[in-house]
């Protein structure tokens, strides 16, 4: 199963975006998804915070 990307990381880039950068650049500074970047910022304005949901399903 894959890990989540770093809190430290989606908060640069949100960061990077509030501040005007395009969510192309962001991703392409940081190495990660165009979507990545676009979720992320979507979940900071919704929630206020960055961090990832929860991974896995029922058991």
């Amino acid at each position: 199963m894959v890990r989540p990307i770093s809190n430290d990381l989606r908060k640069r880039a949100v960061s990077a975006v509030a501040k005007g950068e395009s969510c192309r650049s962001v991703a392409e500074r940081f190495g990660v998804a165009v979507s990545s970047v676009v979720k992320w910022s979507q979940r900071y304005r919704t929630t206020g915070s960055v961090a990832p949901g929860k991974m896995g399903g029922h058991r």
